[in-house]
């Protein structure tokens, strides 16, 4: 036999044998799977989202009419106490202080003259050279006058309060949070023209539920981070509970005064009030893990020798948030599933990440 004879030969006798062989089995698949140990919690930590706000604001208005002439602050500008912060066009009012200074002069030198003739009069009285009525008519112009004479003062003093009306200042240092008018605008009294507000004294603001708002009370205490940087955090407690709640969303609003706020608490920023609180011991897990059939509720747990999963059927207490309470039919330190329950079968071989071994 030539050599390809004998190498075809070689390679019939080979598939041969390979077609007399029992068939090879496939592997099996060892699937990772997402876990959770069982803790029992003995503490629930509740998150509120809301805003730093100051404690102290100002709505600075004019008392009288007039058109603004100055507004030198504008929103996020720093002012000082008694710095102003808008003006009106005092034209109209140095006019009735003029005015109001010559009625006073006026008003002086009627009184002069009635004090003079009631004096001569008088003397003219006491020596029966004039008649009782003479003297009485010229007391009376005397008290007329200076009556008006009081009158013109009270005018010139008011002429110079309302002056001073025309400049609005800021009682405290502050920032401006807000303008509501512009230069070249004629405001009426009381029209909000800037709002100041003391950044010293800050707050953390934010809503609760109705039945929340009824378990807290004023001075408790709470944890406040920031949401743009979780690290930077303040302590505060509760100042003031909303009395009602809104009509709109049924929440009431909570305030929260912050003990020592770092610089980065800035009016505006966005925060999360938290507050840990005692309850009693439960096990919680999320809604993903709980697989459900035929009415009854059932959980995989992980055998930790075999690292295969089995059904377990469980008791459901409260669902609320994505997650459930499990009121009967697991312990604690039982390593649980958590996604892909419906995946799974008896006895399958899985994977815990090496993160998440305990």
């Amino acid at each position: 036999m030539n050599r390809p004879a004998r190498t075809i030969a070689l390679l019939m006798l080979l598939a041969l044998a390979g077609c007399s062989g029992e068939p090879e089995q496939a592997p099996e698949i060892i699937r990772p799977v997402l876990s959770t140990v069982i803790q029992p919690r003995t503490k629930q930590v509740q998150g509120f989202a809301g805003t730093i706000q100051p404690q102290v604001s100002a709505d600075l208005a004019f008392r009288i009419l007039g058109r603004v002439v100055s507004r030198p602050v504008n929103v996020g500008d720093l002012v000082k106490k008694g710095q102003t912060v808008a003006a009106l066009d005092p034209v109209a009012l140095e006019l009735s202080l003029q005015a109001a200074r010559a009625d006073l002069s006026s008003a002086e030198a009627q009184f002069a003259n009635a004090s003079g003739s009631e004096e001569r009069q008088r003397s003219l009285l006491a020596s029966g050279n004039t008649p009782q009525a003479t003297y009485d008519a010229a007391k009376q112009a005397r008290d007329s006058a200076r009556a008006n004479l009081e009158r013109s003062r009270a005018a010139l003093a008011k002429a110079q309060e309302e002056l001073g009306y025309a400049r609005l200042f800021s009682d405290f240092d502050g920032i401006v949070t807000a303008t509501g008018a512009e230069v070249g605008q004629t405001v009426s009294p009381g029209q909000m023209v800037v709002t100041v507000a003391r950044s010293d004294i800050r707050e953390a603001v934010f809503d609760v539920p109705e039945d929340v708002a009824a378990s807290l009370k004023v001075g408790a205490p709470f944890e406040v981070v920031l949401q743009s940087q979780p690290s930077i955090r303040a302590e505060g407690k509760i100042r003031e509970i909303a009395p009602q709640a809104e009509s709109a969303t049924r929440t009431r609003r909570v305030r929260l005064t912050l003990t020592n706020p770092p610089p980065a608490f800035r009016l505006g920023a966005t925060m999360t009030a938290r507050r840990v609180t005692d309850v009693p011991p439960s096990i919680v897990l999320p809604l993903t893990a709980l697989l459900e059939n035929d009415g009854k509720a059932f959980v995989w747990v992980v055998d930790r020798q075999s690292s295969t999963v089995s059904l377990h059927e469980v008791q459901v207490g409260s669902r609320s948030d994505g997650i459930f309470t499990v009121a009967g039919g697991l312990e604690p330190g039982a390593r649980v599933v958590t996604a892909g329950v419906n995946s799974l079968t008896a006895g399958q071989k899985v994977k815990i990440p090496e993160g998440e071994s305990q």
